[in-house]
């Protein structure tokens, strides 16, 4: 990081072949004498940024860090900015502002604390990457979605390793159960299977984010869309766990168009906020089929969600998780457009803004 990159600056870069939409460039031009980047790396308190005249070291200005109301407003990978210089010249450019997010995927941080992270910004599509050998496990799925619709993209199953499976046919009515629309792509690196179908979700422009566990192959794909080996790559080891093979978030051009930001694998994935109105469509539906509207689905006459779980058409593990999450966010008994309400003001408002939207919320709640 401390070395020096001239021999990364270029021509002038068009900074729309990295996402730079429209809205971008109209916020952007309410900033006189700063100039808009995109995050590409981030470690620790210093960035690498993709400017009009190539990539450098930036770091948040004392203004900037001193206002911050949490480490969310920090600018993360994928992040549009706006810094004082487009070259290098003495010390490190420096962020003044971060740009309005269109989407974010964010999770509680490691540890027992509280604190949240967020894990990238800006993205269009989220590649939920999971192995069909040992990594499979639909309630990891289930989280993942949740947390993938609730960031504003659109997720898409990517399942690996399928040259590993013997019972594929098996696992595919299994994910049938809960991807509520979502795609699927199946991928093979033995045998090449499924590049062609990522490769059609890209286009100039157009950013795409992996998410998983440690060694599922996420690297491996995006190795093949680099037409390069440039990340290193691991399989799950014998205990079933991943190697942690990507050590950070980065951002990375393709040659054939498109932008994809790779992304450490998680072990575990705490929720912070979750769209589970989405990722369970199932079963939102059948509570509104309930005889009683505050129905709790557990000795209610005339519930539906029982009566499918009875007849085997709603599987009970899925109920189970659903109620889990519900609690771990303690969302129950909110209603989707009070949690659209505080997605907005996740968006574009303060964490606290949007803290105490939920907190009001509950609070209607609790004295109807």
């Amino acid at each position: 990081m401390e070395e020096k990159m001239n021999n990364h600056v270029l021509d002038k870069i068009n900074l729309e072949n990295y996402g730079l939409t429209e809205q971008f460039k109209e916020e952007a031009n309410g900033y006189s004498n700063l100039f808009v980047a995109r995050v590409s790396e981030q470690h620790r308190e210093l960035y690498k940024v993709i400017a009009e005249k190539g990539e450098l070291l930036a770091e948040v200005s004392g203004k900037f860090a001193f206002a911050a109301d949490d480490n969310t407003v920090f600018p993360v990978v994928g992040d549009w900015v706006m810094i004082d210089r487009t070259e290098e010249s003495a010390g490190n450019a420096v962020i003044h502002h971060v740009l309005s997010r269109k989407s974010l995927f964010e999770r509680k941080a490691a540890g027992t604390g509280n604190g949240i992270q967020i894990v990238a910004a800006n993205f269009d599509l989220v590649f939920i990457c999971m192995s069909l050998n040992a990594d499979f496990n639909l309630r990891r799925l289930e989280r993942y979605l949740s947390v993938a619709w609730d960031s504003m993209a659109r997720p898409v199953i990517v399942l690996t390793k399928a040259d590993l499976c013997d019972n594929l046919a098996e696992r595919l009515n299994q994910i049938s159960a809960v991807r509520v629309g979502t795609d699927v792509v199946i991928c093979s690196s033995q045998d090449n299977r499924g590049y062609d179908e990522i490769a059609a979700y890209l286009s100039p422009g157009k950013t795409i984010v992996f998410l998983g566990s440690s060694g599922v192959g996420k690297s491996t794909i995006i190795n093949r869309l680099l037409g390069e080996d440039r990340l290193q790559t691991n399989d799950l080891r014998n205990d079933d766990r991943g190697r942690h093979t990507t050590t950070h978030r980065q951002l990375l051009l393709l040659p054939t168009g498109g932008v994809v930001i790779d992304t450490p694998g998680m072990r575990e994935l705490h929720l912070d906020h979750a769209n589970l109105s989405k990722s369970f469509e199932d079963i939102e539906e059948l509570a509104e089929r309930c005889r009683f509207r505050d129905c709790t689905h557990t000795s209610e006459p005339g519930c539906a969600v029982k009566a499918a779980i009875e007849t085997g058409s709603l599987p009970q593990k899925r109920f189970d998780n659903y109620r889990k999450l519900q609690t771990e966010m303690d969302y129950e008994g909110l209603n989707y457009r009070q949690l659209e309400a505080a997605k907005i003001k996740k968006m574009f408002g303060s964490k606290g803004e949007m803290k105490q939207a939920l907190s009001e919320a509950k609070n209607k709640k609790h004295h109807k």
